[in-house]
């Protein structure tokens, strides 16, 4: 679902930059032979940040979204949020 997006993200762009950087390494590691586990060790960094990052647009989501539907007072769009919500921590919780 994408409806009700009305903020942006322009914050974790630097971030994802630096994680796309990371997954290049992670690309050079594997062509040049790298150790197994210093591999291992750089995909466990990427995948941290990617959940900081997520987490941080979930914070931001709640701080925003899900308020403006609270203030709403409209049940369907509270309904909404909080089943985004559910099927987000779902996920996460994997």
């Amino acid at each position: 679902m994408t409806t009700g997006h009305t903020t942006t993200h322009t914050e974790h762009l630097t971030r994802l930059s630096r994680i796309e950087g990371q997954v290049r390494g992670i690309k050079r590691m594997i062509s040049e032979g790298e150790y197994c586990i210093d591999i291992i060790t750089q995909v466990q960094a990427v995948q941290s940040a990617l959940g900081a990052v997520g987490r941080k647009i979930l914070e931001k989501h709640l701080d925003m979204c899900v308020t403006a539907a609270i203030e709403s007072k409209s049940k369907e769009d509270v309904d909404q949020k909080i089943a985004e919500l559910m099927t987000v921590m779902k996920r996460m919780c994997k």
